[in-house]
């Protein structure tokens, strides 16, 4: 196997010290290391300081090359490249989750052709919940951090040992620099620019005739600290996907119905629904005759915490009134983190519950009445001498590509019930039978047809409404846009930190000057990261102060020094 030979084959400089392999410009004086660094005239690259940086190792393990991968920025732009065309992906047509009790199988390809389909058949109708998109933002993440860790730690040891007195070739290949003759004593001379450097804001070291100044350092980690922002961004965007830390979803409460709110322990009781609309005067005149317009559809809601009995389905729970709010669009009901939108509104009438009576299809002996509650439905009947026992319980039946019986929704759209009778003149195993409370869905859905199957022709009991007191339906049902996210502080957070590093980063800038005064020469060098125009006149402006006028672009130094 070949050798990878070094990055850079010599790493001790002349001064002595023994930088490790990747570094640039020498830790100790700052003098060049690259092969060509006696000869060339350009200026320093002093993005990192020239520090060695882990990606730059000579032979690189599965690890290194796993963390070189990552720490790329070229990498970073590809990931974040996919990521917005994912994202693009995702805005074709709506997301699932944007919909309210629909069948996304037939949806699309009815709504949106064969594009719709095919886009349905790809996954990209829940493109933010993919696994694909979530790897993306991942491997994004894990990017910032093995970028900023890759930079941050090699630029903080070299900006805190930063030595005050640096090779002539490093001041001489800065981008602002002078080379004078001075006569003065050289301590005196850096003495005298101590107290002008100092009033502009400068922290000033000196070293015999060797002098560093900087300001505002604090500004080189802007770029580091939006990274740690855009981590806590990702973080809390990913965690709005584990349970119990985000819900958004769109639920219906019939009126007067207690409802349970899904993966919580609240429930919402929809005490009254009110809707308004706007008279044929009060429409706008391009409205009127066309269709009617709500001006006004409000819930008066109650939200309950169950206390006790949460689990047990065969207990009643235990509910306390937490807190009430008249629901109106814009004006959300919010308790600790929860919040339910006025969504959209259902003036149907819809069953809540049924009293069926057990007959004799033959002989029309009754057997009694029970309550069947199309929610939380119970699980045993005793109807005279025959018992009862309900198996499955469809709200909103219809079958699937099988031809399996499903609920489509969670809605008593179309209720169906698959009960389990047993008593006189049964087998012992009992007799299956379908009820389907409405009339309407018996007729579509052709209960006796099932029941005939069920019975293998031998059914002679029979579930009737026989009177419209044995229904009970709510008025009206309103839908309400459930929302819990305890990940949004965070999210925010994330942001705020993300603004921190722009200002950082924007408002200030890093600025060092170095200079060395031997033999009757004054070398000076500077630099900054950006401004280099107002970095050049705060330079001449200090220089005056000590009565040394020096033309301003004189120290643009354009190829640098030998």
């Amino acid at each position: 196997m070949k050798k990878r030979t070094p990055l850079i084959s010599n790493t001790k400089c002349e001064c002595g010290h023994q930088n490790p392999v990747g570094t640039v410009l020498c830790e100790a004086c700052g003098k060049p290391l690259e092969e060509k660094g006696s000869s060339s005239g350009e200026n320093l690259e002093m993005r990192y300081d020239g520090v060695a940086r882990r990606s730059q190792r000579v032979n690189p393990g599965v690890i290194d090359r796993v963390w070189n991968f990552f720490s790329s920025v070229k990498i970073a732009i590809y990931l974040i490249v996919l990521t917005l065309l994912g994202s693009m992906l995702g805005t074709i047509f709506p997301q699932e989750s944007t919909f309210l009790n629909i069948d996304a199988s037939t949806y699309y390809k009815e709504t949106y052709g064969t594009a719709g389909n095919i886009y349905y058949r790809l996954g990209l109708s829940h493109t933010y919940e993919s696994w694909w998109f979530v790897t993306l933002l991942v491997m994004i993440g894990a990017s910032l951090v093995i970028c900023s860790l890759d930079r941050v730690l090699p630029l903080y040891k070299a900006l805190t040992r930063q030595k005050i007195r640096k090779h002539r070739q490093f001041l001489t290949r800065q981008k602002a620099v002078l080379v004078t003759g001075v006569q003065e004593d050289p301590e005196t001379w850096v003495a005298g620019i101590v107290e002008p450097l100092k009033k502009k804001g400068y922290r000033v070291r000196t070293e015999g005739g060797a002098l560093l100044a900087e300001k505002h350092r604090f500004s080189r980690w802007g770029p580091y600290v939006i990274h740690i922002g855009l981590i806590i961004f990702l973080l809390a965007v990913l965690a709005r996907g584990l349970p119990g830390l985000n819900m958004d979803q769109h639920l219906a409460f019939p009126q007067g119905e207690m409802t349970r709110i899904p993966d919580t322990t609240y429930y919402l009781l929809n005490e009254k629904f009110t809707v308004e609309f706007y008279s044929e005067a009060e429409m706008p005149e391009e409205f009127r005759g066309r269709k009617v317009l709500p001006k006004l559809y409000e819930t008066k809601a109650k939200l309950y915490e169950c206390t006790a009995d949460c689990v047990d389905p065969s207990k009643e729970p235990q509910l306390a009134e937490v807190t009430s709010h008249d629901i109106r669009v814009n004006s959300p009901l919010s308790y600790k983190g929860l919040k339910a939108y006025q969504f959209d509104y259902d003036l149907t009438p819809v069953l809540r519950s049924v009293q069926p009576e057990l007959v004799n299809s033959a002989t029309g002996e009754a057997f009694g009445k029970f309550k069947l509650e199309m929610k939380n439905s119970q699980r045993t009947f005793q109807v005279g001498p025959y018992t009862l026992e309900l198996k499955e319980k469809y709200m909103d039946f219809g079958l699937n590509e099988e031809g399996q019986p499903v609920s489509k929704s969670p809605n008593p759209n179309a209720p169906a019930f698959l009960f389990l009778i047993t008593g006189p003149d049964l087998p012992a195993e009992g007799q299956q039978y379908f009820y389907f409370p409405k009339a309407i869905d018996k007729d579509q859905f052709q209960q006796q047809t099932i029941n005939d199957k069920l019975g293998g022709g031998s059914r002679f009991l029979e579930l009737e409404v026989k009177s419209m007191s044995d229904v009970d339906f709510a008025e009206s049902t309103s839908f309400l846009n459930v929302r819990v996210d305890r990940a949004m502080p965070f999210v925010w957070i994330g942001a705020g930190i993300v603004m921190l590093g722009l200002v950082l980063g924007f408002y200030w800038q890093h600025r060092r000057i170095w200079l060395a005064l031997e033999n009757g020469e004054l070398v000076l060098g500077g630099h900054t990261n950006k401004n280099w125009f107002g970095f050049r006149r705060e330079i001449v402006s200090i220089l005056k102060k000590i009565d040394m006028t020096v033309d301003e672009k004189s120290l643009d130094n354009g190829g640098g020094m030998a």
